[in-house]
């Protein structure tokens, strides 16, 4: 059974540090892209951070970068979030994905239920 549980999401005052934690289990972890999202209500998933497969290549969307950074640890199968320099405008439900390519135009998508950060004074 696939299971992707977030975790560390909290209340935080603007310009406040949260750390992350997405377990997985029941898939092949070190095998597929691993990547955060957010979302506000009545908004689209927003897609925030992504740790490739293979060499761990790191990449942002550019509302975060320089202040997020996403790393795994795929003895754990576990992806992580620090999230630095919080701002109110980061406040969301974060959502943990893990995707994986199995045909050139099909991809294996698996979702958290994600974890709650808000950012507040």
């Amino acid at each position: 059974q696939v299971r992707l549980v977030e975790s560390g999401g909290d209340l935080v005052q603007p310009g406040g540090s949260l750390r992350l934690s997405c377990a997985a289990s029941g898939f092949a972890f070190s095998a597929y892209r691993m990547s955060w999202y957010r979302q506000t209500p009545g908004n689209e998933r927003e897609w925030v951070a992504s740790s490739s497969s293979g060499d761990s290549t790191t990449t942002y969307a550019d509302s975060v970068k320089g202040r997020f950074t996403i790393s795994r640890d795929n003895a754990k199968n576990t992806v992580y979030l620090q999230m630095n320099s919080l701002k109110e405008e980061d406040t969301a439900v974060y959502i943990c994905n893990a995707r994986r390519r199995v045909r050139p135009e099909q991809f294996t998508d698996y979702w958290g239920q994600g974890t709650q950060v808000t950012v507040s004074s």
